[in-house]
C-alpha cells in the first residue's frame, strides 16, 4: 500500500492539493432569445418584399428587348407633304369599236394589236335584212319623188289654167271698157239708146268683177298650192333623209377605224354573228398615255385639280398633273387622272403599274419623326420615349399633325434629340413602361 504525504506550508499547515479552480472564469450566454429571432425574421421577410417589389414584373411594365424594336430620333427638319400613288398606265384617248349594226363576219381585214390610219377597214359584216330594208326605202322615197313630181305638173298645169282664165278675163274687160268709152260721150249727146248703154254699163261691172274674183281664186290657189308643195317637199327630204340613214347603216356593216391608232381587244372570227351594239374592241391613241391612280378617301378634300405630281421611271423624274377627279368612293380609294406636262417615257405599256409622288403642299420647316407602324395601332394619340441611357421605354402622349410616307410632323410632346419607338406596338400597347433588355 502506497502512502501519500502532504507537504505542509512555511506555517507547518498541509498544502491543498492543486484543482484548477483558480483558472476559471464566468461565461456569459449569447445566444439569442426568441424576441430577437422573431425581429430577425421579419426583418428579412420586408427585405424579401423590398426586393420583390423592386424587381418583380408589375403589370403596367413589360419586359423586350431592343433587337425587336426600331428605336428613331426626333428630329428638326422640313415637312414635305406629299402622298405616294401606284398609278396605272392607260391610253390617252381610247375609241371604243362596236357593232353599229349587228350582221355575220365575212371578213377580218385587220389582225389585233395593228396600227391603223383613220378610215381604214377592220371586218366586213353581212345582214341581208338590213340590205332589203334599205332597198325598201329607196323604193318608197322613189314613189314618193314620182308622186311630188306629178303634183308638181298638176299643180303647174292648174297655175296656166288660172293665167289664161285671167288672161281672157282681162281681155274682155277691156274690150268693154272700150265700147263704154264710145257710147258714153254718144249717149250724153242721145245718138245710143239709153237701154243700149245701161247694158254696156252692166257688161263692164261684170267684167271687172269676174276679172277680181279670178285674180283672187289664182292667189288663193297659188299660196295653196305652194304649202302643199313644200310640205311634199319636205316629206321627200326626211325620206331622203331616212334613206341616207338607212345607207349609213347598212354601209356600218364595213367596219373602218374612226380615229388614227392601235388597235386592241380585237379577236373577232370569220363566220361569227355579232349583236347591234356589240363591243369588239378598241383604239388606243399611239405614244399617248395617262395615268388613272387611286388616292385614299382621307385626301378627297385635299386633291385638286392642277395639283403636281412626279413619276419615278428608270432613274428619272416625270412631272405631271392631275387633270380629272372621279369622286365616287370605292373600296376606301376615289381614282384620279393624271397627264405628263413635258415628255414622257417612250417605252411605256399599257396596263404598267408606276410609282408617283402627289405632292399636296410646299414644304414646311416642322419637327420629325419617322412614320412606323406604330401609328396604326396608337392613332398618334401616344409614343413609347425611350431613356437617355437606352435601358427603358416611358409612354407618352403626344400630338401629332401631317404625315406622309416617310415622315410624321410632331405637333406638340416630343423634343429633337429623344427618340421614340416606331415599330409596331402589338402586346404592349396597354403598358406604361417597358423595360429593354439586350436580345440573347
Amino acid at each position: 500500500m502506497t502512502m501519500l504525504q502532504f507537504k505542509s506550508g512555511a506555517s507547518g499547515q498541509p498544502e491543498r492539493p492543486v484543482t484548477g479552480s483558480g483558472m476559471d472564469r464566468t461565461v456569459t450566454d449569447r445566444r439569442m432569445g426568441p424576441r430577437g429571432k422573431i425581429a430577425l425574421g421579419g426583418l428579412a421577410v420586408i427585405a424579401l418584399l423590398a426586393l420583390f417589389w423592386i424587381y418583380a414584373p408589375r403589370g403596367d411594365t413589360q419586359t423586350v428587348a431592343r433587337d425587336r424594336l426600331t428605336i428613331s430620333e426626333v428630329v428638326d427638319g422640313r415637312f414635305h407633304d406629299f402622298i405616294p400613288l401606284r398609278a396605272r398606265v392607260t391610253p390617252l384617248l381610247t375609241v371604243f369599236l362596236d357593232a353599229i349594226e349587228g350582221g355575220r363576219v365575212e371578213q377580218v381585214v385587220a389582225e389585233d394589236g395593228a396600227m391603223l390610219r383613220e378610215g381604214e377597214l377592220i371586218a366586213i359584216l353581212s345582214n341581208a335584212e338590213l340590205q332589203l330594208s334599205v332597198l325598201a326605202r329607196q323604193t318608197e322615197v322613189d314613189q314618193q319623188i314620182n308622186n311630188m313630181r306629178s303634183q308638181e305638173l298638176a299643180l303647174a298645169q292648174t297655175r296656166l289654167l288660172n293665167e289664161r282664165s285671167v288672161l281672157e278675163a282681162e281681155l274682155a274687160a277691156q274690150k268693154v271698157q272700150r265700147q263704154y268709152a264710145r257710147e258714153a260721150p254718144l249717149a250724153e249727146r242721145g245718138f245710143v239708146a239709153a237701154r243700149q248703154f245701161a247694158d254696156t254699163q252692166d257688161q263692164l261691172g261684170y267684167e271687172c268683177a269676174g276679172l277680181d274674183a279670178l285674180r283672187r281664186g289664182r292667189a288663193n290657189d297659188e299660196r295653196l298650192q305652194a304649202s302643199q308643195l313644200a310640205q311634199q317637199r319636205a316629206s321627200t327630204e326626211a325620206l331622203r333623209t331616212s334613206l341616207g340613214v338607212a345607207r349609213a347603216s347598212f354601209d356600218g356593216l364595213n367596219l373602218r377605224a374612226a380615229v388614227a391608232g392601235q388597235l386592241s381587244g380585237f379577236s373577232i372570227q370569220v363566220g361569227q354573228s355579232l349583236q347591234r351594239g356589240e363591243r369588239i374592241g378598241q383604239i388606243d391613241s399611239p405614244g399617248r398615255n395617262k395615268l388613272v391612280a387611286g388616292v385614299d378617301e382621307f385626301y378627297l378634300g385635299r386633291v385638286e385639280l392642277g395639283q403636281r405630281a412626279a413619276i419615278e421611271w428608270s432613274g428619272r423624274n416625270y412631272p405631271v398633273r392631275i387633270t380629272k377627279i372621279y369622286p365616287q368612293v370605292q373600296n376606301g380609294q376615289f381614282e384620279v387622272d393624271l397627264q405628263f406636262t413635258s415628255g414622257e417615257p417612250a417605252d411605256l405599256q399599257r396596263g404598267q403599274t408606276l410609282q408617283a409622288r402627289l405632292t399636296l403642299d410646299d414644304p414646311a420647316p416642322a419637327r420629325l419623326i419617322p412614320n412606323g407602324a406604330f401609328y396604326n395601332e396608337t392613332g398618334g394619340a401616344f409614343v413609347f420615349v425611350v431613356a437617355p441611357d437606352g435601358t427603358s421605354a416611358v409612354k407618352r402622349p403626344v400630338r401629332l399633325g401631317r404625315r406622309n410616307a416617310e415622315t410624321i410632323e410632331v405637333l406638340d410632346g416630343l423634343d429633337a434629340g429623344e427618340r421614340v419607338i416606331t415599330s409596331p406596338y402589338t402586346g404592349f400597347a396597354d403598358k406604361d413602361r417597358l423595360d429593354l433588355t439586350q436580345g440573347e
